[in-house]
């Protein structure tokens, strides 16, 4: 489900931040990242990132791949914060490299 770790830098590039969860002893925020799609312009397409505390060496940001798909920016942003936080438990550990089950 995921598309490769990726460092944590920026912890938001202007991306909706929809929750802040708790996964093996550690705080994540949960962000939306809304991308185009040429295919379909009407479509509002979204996938979910995660990011690790700030200085928690050894911890990488997260993403899904695109799990929203809705007519609307509102609706695919309304869709996001409908997961609740055992939902984007498992949104996390699916995405994370390797075994995070620590």
């Amino acid at each position: 489900m995921t598309h490769g770790p990726h460092t944590s830098g920026a912890r938001n590039d202007g991306s909706p931040h929809i929750a802040t969860i708790v996964h093996a002893g550690h705080l994540w925020d949960a962000y939306v990242d809304f991308e185009n799609d040429a295919r379909d312009p009407a479509a509002c397409r979204a996938r979910l990132r995660f990011e690790p505390p700030p200085g928690d060496e050894g911890l990488v940001s997260a993403r899904t791949t695109v799990i929203i798909i809705e007519d609307s920016w509102e609706d695919a942003l309304a869709k996001a914060r409908s997961f609740d936080d055992r939902q984007l438990q498992g949104l996390l550990r699916s995405a994370l490299p390797g075994d995070e089950e620590a």
